[in-house]
Parts: structure tokens; C-alpha cells; sequence
């Protein structure tokens, strides 16, 4: 779905001021992934990736993501246009590039009846015996 990103702090791009970006993230091809984890690295000067092991937690790739899903429905605009951004502006990138890699709350595991998913396991302990009413021990 295409969605629009007002920037505080607008760029020049093709000698045009810039201050709403479309984007859409259901456009991000695996290239493009792909390209945004490649350019994440060599702008950040890594070798080796993500330190963290957790795609969750690779803000940089986010940010690149962001630029993937600006440039898929502009394909006028260039990844050395959107790496002007500034300010706060780069975190509302980086948050459309996280949005990508994080499932949204309405994509739940529940059908849409609200009722479990048949894969969903029984639980493992048996319910507790009715208590005595009487208060009596049994010892």
C-alpha cells in the first residue's frame, strides 16, 4: 500500500525541493534487499554485517529498506538522493525500513473467527482435581 512521508527538513532532488516521499513496502523486490544490505555495509564501512545476528535489530538495513521502498514507486529518485535526508527525518526512513522487517499487530495467529489455529498445542497439564467443599483432609 502506498503511503507518503512528510520530511521536516525537505531535500533537493533532479533541482527540485522535496518535502513528501511516497513509498510502499509491499514494492521491496529481493534485489533490492539484497542492494540495501550491500550499500548498509559499504556506507557503514562493515565487513561483516550485523554484529547482532538479529535482521530485528540492524537499524542501518532498516534505513536502507526505507530508501528501497522510496525508490520502488520513485523510480526517478536515487539512493545518493535520499542518503541527504537529515534529522529526524533519517529515524521516519529507518522506521518505514523496520516496519518491513517487523510483522504490524494485525497480522495475528488467531483466524479471523478468533478462534486458535489448529497448530496451536494443547496444553501439557492436566486441570487441577475439584478441591473437597467439606474442607476435610483426605490424610
Amino acid at each position: 500500500m502506498k503511503e507518503i512521508l512528510k520530511l521536516g527538513n525537505p531535500i533537493t532532488i533532479n533541482g527540485k525541493k522535496v518535502g513528501e516521499l511516497a513509498y510502499d513496502l509491499d514494492e521491496i523486490t529481493a534485489i533490492q534487499f539484497a542492494e540495501a544490505d550491500a550499500k548498509k555495509m559499504r556506507a557503514s564501512g562493515s565487513k561483516g554485517g550485523n554484529l547482532s545476528g538479529a535482521v530485528e535489530l540492524d537499524y542501518s538495513l532498516h534505513l536502507y529498506l526505507g530508501f528501497a521502498a522510496i525508490t520502488s514507486v520513485n523510480p526517478e529518485y536515487d539512493i545518493s538522493d535520499l542518503e541527504r535526508i537529515k534529522g529526524r527525518d533519517v529515524m521516519e526512513v529507518m522506521k518505514i525500513g523496520r516496519n518491513f522487517i517487523i510483522k504490524r499487530g494485525d497480522d495475528s495467529q488467531e483466524s479471523e473467527s478468533g478462534e486458535q489455529s489448529e497448530t496451536t498445542p494443547e496444553p501439557s497439564t492436566p486441570p487441577s482435581p475439584p478441591s473437597s467443599k467439606n474442607g476435610s483432609s483426605t490424610s
